[in-house]
């Protein structure tokens, strides 16, 4: 076992029945069964998680977004359908802490598991639902993805070049983003129950959770008085200069160097002319201050285009950067996976699954005294139904081979 990581137990003995799937509910409790929770995913017998990507005769051959968002946690088959079924979980529900679910609208409620129906099993859970659309939003009905998410609450509209139309960031703002709020969120509540064992109900939307990423966006425009524009690879909602990307040596989709000089640091822009040998800028009118920088950026930016260009990224980043100025390669995607540096903190950790086999993923970025948690196998679909319902419940071996007989499991 890897001593880059630790097993972390800041959630032990909370237990959480996790009704989520695809990405922005199991973003929410894989941070929790990264923290120490015993998360159990309740799944479709059949289907389980639609983020397994099963297909009907057809084996489990794309399991690498359900490991992503799934590690560190249990998994039990249930019919929710099933009087039987509904009922077990109903059992389990009066034993969780938490209760996380990411249903389509209304489908929770139609199960019979909606807030009402579970505050009266358990008052003092903490009852957590992620939405597309918030209470009250004219398209609270609504379905939502990450991208609908980030159309609808802004993201979209300020990213892509000056001029041209909108992009999606790469990113998933929308569901690990969202997923995230509703975890911090979780545990102020648990933190307050341990005090009072008083409940709550906590939703977040996806479109609203958008708005608390675009806050420097928001300032921009108090700032300015009109909405903000994309401004492709600047940043500084057009009052800095220089900050963008620069192209690098060879030339390849993704060989450019991101260099941010701040206007509230003006020793930034003299560093930078010293880096690139050319001093006798710094005091030239066309780039004595940043309103002369932003008002001459196209000259400025074709100077520093030229000095970049005869540099691979990671000698610029590592120049720029080492004479104390905010500097960024862009890395791809391989790139990560491949620097033996983030297995060696244990920022990326290679997952053991039974099924699957070794499998390398991002872990929790946060160090806890040194070290980051360890990533633990997503669940294969129902692994620990026995588990979990003689622990939980107190049932027999017997009782749960009998309940899967039934067709309940």
């Amino acid at each position: 076992m890897s001593d880059n990581a630790t097993d972390l137990d800041f959630l032990a003995g909370i237990k959480v029945v996790d009704f989520t799937q695809f990405e922005a509910g199991p973003s929410c409790t894989e941070a929790l069964a990264w923290l120490g929770a015993e998360v159990v995913k309740i799944e479709n017998p059949k289907t389980g998680d639609p983020g397994r990507r099963l297909r009907p005769g057809q084996p489990d051959d794309d399991p690498y977004y359900f490991h992503m968002f799934n590690a560190n946690k249990k998994s039990i088959t249930v019919n929710l359908k099933s009087p039987r079924g509904l009922a077990l979980v109903q059992d389990m529900l009066r034993k969780a802490d938490v209760c996380v679910e990411n249903m389509a609208p209304g489908t929770i409620e139609r199960l019979g598991l909606g807030y009402d129906d579970v505050r009266k099993l358990n008052p003092g859970i903490i009852y957590c639902q992620v939405k597309g659309f918030g209470t009250g939003s004219p398209y609270e009905s609504n379905l939502a993805f990450d991208m609908i998410a980030q159309a609808t609450g802004g993201t979209i509209s300020v990213t892509g070049e000056k001029g041209r139309g909108p992009v999606k960031p790469g990113l998933s703002l929308g569901d690990t983003g969202t997923g995230m709020t509703m975890a911090i969120t979780i545990l102020g509540a648990l933190h307050k129950r341990a005090k009072t064992g008083e409940g709550h109900r906590l939703q977040v939307a996806m479109q609203d959770a958008m708005l608390h990423y675009m806050r420097t966006n928001f300032s921009t425009q108090a700032r300015s008085g009109r909405a903000v524009e994309r401004d492709g690879t600047h940043s500084g909602g057009g009052s800095n200069a220089p900050s963008g990307l620069y192209p690098c040596a060879p030339g390849g989709p993704n060989d450019y160097v991101w260099i941010m000089t701040s206007r509230a640091n003006p020793e930034h822009w003299a560093r930078l002319c010293k880096v690139m040998g050319r001093e006798e800028l710094i005091h030239d009118p066309r780039f004595a201050t940043p309103r002369e920088r932003v008002k001459n950026s196209d000259v400025l930016d074709a100077m520093i285009r030229e000095w970049t260009g005869t540099r691979s990224k990671h000698e610029a980043m590592a120049q720029v950067g080492g004479a104390g100025i905010p500097a960024g390669a862009v890395l791809d995607t391989m790139e990560l996976q491949n620097d033996p540096t983030f297995e060696q903190r244990g920022i990326m950790q290679v997952m053991q699954h039974a099924q699957h086999g070794p499998f390398k993923m991002p872990a929790w970025p946060v160090r806890v005294d040194g070290k980051p948690p360890r990533v633990a196998p997503s669940p294969i679909l129902g692994e620990h139904t026995v588990d979990v319902l003689t622990r939980w419940l107190g049932m027999s071996e017997d009782d749960v081979t009998a309940l899967r007989r039934e067709n309940t499991l």
